[in-house]
């Protein structure tokens, strides 16, 4: 059914043009009578004009609809509303979207570039809408949009006045919400991205072309419509894209206790804690943001300390006693037998002609499956109970996640010997997080390596840090529908089977233990999912080749009841294939954050050799220069890792880090093993035509060439760096 507006009458501001303009035939078409209100003004506040809201309100009229224009400004809001009333006896709903721009860097902002700004977009929205409020109560409905902007909610180089206004906007639009509330008036506050007179200054034509008005005046209607229950909400819009937005909040931590003084020294010491967003809340009102003081005031009151989450129990946790600390040594023998009842124990059968290679020890190309390199190396959970520094109670362990990384195709069959280390011990408030980084030999190879991230239920709140460089990260899946998607039925005796490998816990096996954990019956090991998931990328992408397997990362997040089919979405994004792997009956996500690193092959890489130079080597050789003399004064300016995915033919070739955050800086020809700041994913030759200046990074981007992982804002320091940097 489609969004009708009969008998409503609709107020918009600056309406004369660019969005306004849009707004105001919309409403039109779809029944409303619309005040087109502008002043007829330049983009900077100066001169008069009726001809601009006379123009749109023919438009209006020829296409069958009805419109009045009024032409005062928004400083006389009550004059506004006065010709909705004269004219149609009413005003439902009001557009704020009316304004100007007089950006100056801070230190050039006068008076009266600050005052001109914020008596259009602040004091002018107030005034309107202050002048309509009554008549919303009266008539118990109401919808006010407000208009902020992407430099009010992030900040914007030479809009000190108009950031602050339209920050401004929202909070005026989140206390109206609250008030309004029980008379049905609605007010909710979007950040446009479109073309339009304020931004066609500071845009390339292609790109304000790309940005159509229209493709921001159905979120403006819907919010507007009596249907629509939303309210107090922000949302970012633009190119026919809409997305929400909300406070986030970190856990933080409690600095001070009972009769001692709370010092700056105490904030720079927990200022990791203070700002990690691990576990961070979303406060949605004043009450949930100030309940937390009042927590805070109990628990300081009481002594509890600076515990970082009420859950946590006391335990005696000292950190510096475990991080660093070597486990036994584990040695691990094994024959192709074990290796087959892996494979069956991961959902592998006879069934599939393709999977008898790894069920069947006389085949031609007999192999181990990469996941099996988890099993020598599981057994260094349980010798967690004998390190120094740790207080653990396996009845509160959980398997958060696991990395895995294969230096060579394991071997079907012998012995290998496992060495432990705990990497790290952090505090996540509600539990303990301990790191144990594992690494398998064959004799004096190193086979693989893998990082368990395992959880302790309560056992946080004692003053940890909350983060670790040494954590492998998780990575999210590209925002687009997956590449791929393969469908697995779990067996019945899935688990039954799979505990076989070596994961005795009755969780798996006994319903009366499952039942004490809260589980309806025994669930599937973490681990066989993740066995699931590596056989279907390797199948997808890599012809079932298992020297084409380079490394592993996920997070556990549900459970999988045995019997239920295991759905594993795959994103192709060079050699790394991005995973997410759900219950189908369900669509509860099992595995989240995860990839599969391929190395590279005929089936994935159709790109040049390693060997064949690109023309971005060139630039990149360049640039490893240069800042070697100048890496100190970059990190300064820039603070900041960048990534590099340099592709031909669309397939990742190269991978370069420039690491702009620590030391004197550096560029190195590898992917970066922790967590870059911003990945650029660019083809060789759109990355020389950015380099020579003959395509700009932004336009780049919103065509589509140059895609952009992380934080989008850095681009502007890319900007500057390749221009200074990268000339050959």
């Amino acid at each position: 059914m489609s969004l009708t507006f009969d008998g409503r009458v609709v107020l918009v501001t600056g309406a004369g043009g660019g969005l306004g303009r849009e707004y105001a035939l919309a409403f039109g078409e779809r029944g409303a009578a619309v005040i087109v209100n502008d002043l007829g003004g330049d983009i900077k506040g100066g001169g008069k004009s009726s001809a601009a809201a006379d123009r749109v309100v023919e438009e209006i009229k020829a296409k069958g609809g009805k419109a009045v224009a009024n032409y005062d400004s928004v400083e006389d809001g009550e004059k506004l509303i006065q010709t909705a009333l004269d004219a149609f006896g009413r005003i439902d709903i009001v557009i704020n979207n009316a304004g100007i721009l007089r950006d100056r860097s801070f230190g050039r902002t006068s008076d009266l570039d600050w005052d001109l700004i914020h008596r259009v977009h602040l004091r002018g929205s107030f005034l309107v809408t202050r002048a309509a409020w009554n008549h919303m109560k009266n008539q118990k409905f109401g919808r006010i949009i407000m208009t902020s902007s992407a430099a009010g909610i992030y900040g914007n180089f030479g809009q000190a006045n108009y950031s602050a206004a339209k920050l401004g906007a929202l909070g005026l639009s989140n206390t109206l919400a609250i008030e309004g509330q029980k008379y049905n008036i609605h007010c909710n506050t979007i950040a446009p991205t479109a073309g339009s007179r304020l931004t066609q200054t500071v845009m390339p034509p292609d790109l304000l072309e790309s940005l159509k008005a229209e493709y921001v005046a159905p979120l403006v209607l819907w919010l507007c419509h009596e249907d629509c229950q939303e309210n107090g909400s922000l949302f970012e819009v633009g190119a026919g894209w809409i997305g929400k937005l909300r406070w986030e909040r970190s856990l933080g931590r409690i600095v001070r206790q009972k009769n001692l003084s709370m010092t700056p020294e105490a904030v720079r010491d927990t200022w990791d804690e203070i700002c990690d967003f691990t576990d961070a809340g979303k406060p949605s009102s004043i009450q949930e943001s100030l309940q937390t003081l009042v927590d805070v005031l109990s628990r300081v009151d009481t002594e509890d300390g600076i515990k970082a989450n009420p859950t946590s129990t006391a335990v005696r946790i000292n950190p510096s006693d475990a991080v660093g600390r070597s486990l036994s040594e584990m040695s691990f023998t094994y024959t192709h037998m074990n290796t087959i009842l892996y494979a069956l124990g991961v959902g592998m059968s006879t069934k599939d002609p393709d999977h008898l290679k790894f069920l069947f020890e006389g085949h031609e190309d007999f192999s181990c499956l990469p996941t099996f390199g988890v099993i020598p190396a599981q057994g260094s959970m349980m010798g967690l109970g004998s390190v120094p520094g740790l207080d653990i109670d396996f009845t509160r362990l959980l398997h958060g996640e696991q990395y895995l990384e294969l230096f060579k195709p394991l071997p079907t069959s012998g012995t290998l010997t496992s060495k432990t280390t705990v990497a790290d011990v952090l505090d996540k408030g509600s539990g303990m997080i301990i790191l144990l980084d594992v690494h398998t030999y064959s004799g004096q190879d190193l086979v693989c390596y893998n990082q368990f991230s395992v959880f302790i239920v309560g056992a946080g709140g004692f003053g940890g840090k909350r983060t670790s460089e040494r954590a492998v990260a998780t990575a999210p899946p590209p925002n687009r529908p997956p590449d791929a998607v393969t469908v697995d039925k779990t067996s019945k005796d899935q688990a039954a089977l799979y505990r076989l490998s070596g994961d005795w816990n009755p969780l798996h096996i006994d319903p009366s233990f499952a039942a004490m954990g809260g589980f309806k019956a025994p669930i599937l090991h973490g681990l066989c999912s993740f066995g699931f998931a590596t056989r279907h990328v390797l199948k997808q992408y890599a012809e079932n080749d298992v020297s084409r397997f380079k490394s592993i990362k996920v997070r556990f997040v549900k459970p999988v009841y045995p019997g239920q089919s295991l759905q594993t979405e795959m994103w192709k994004e060079g050699n790394r294939i991005h995973i997410q792997c759900k219950v189908k009956e369900t669509g509860g996500v099992v595995l989240s954050g995860a990839y599969i690193d391929l190395h590279a092959g005929s089936s994935v890489s159709r790109g040049p050799p390693e060997k064949e130079e690109l023309q971005s080597d060139l630039v990149f050789a360049e640039i490893e220069r240069r800042i070697k003399d100048v890496g100190g004064e970059l990190v300064k300016k820039v603070n900041a890792v960048f990534g590099w995915e340099i592709t031909k033919d669309g397939e990742t070739v190269r991978q370069w880090t420039m690491d702009l955050k620590s030391g004197r800086g550096d560029l190195h020809r590898e992917a970066y093993k922790g967590k870059t700041d911003v990945t650029f994913t660019v083809p060789d030759e759109i990355f020389m035509e950015v380099v020579k200046g003959k395509l700009n990074p932004q336009k780049a981007f919103f065509a589509g060439k140059l895609k952009i992982r992380g934080n989008i804002m850095l681009s502007q320091k890319l900007e500057m760096i390749l221009k200074d940097y990268a000339k050959l």
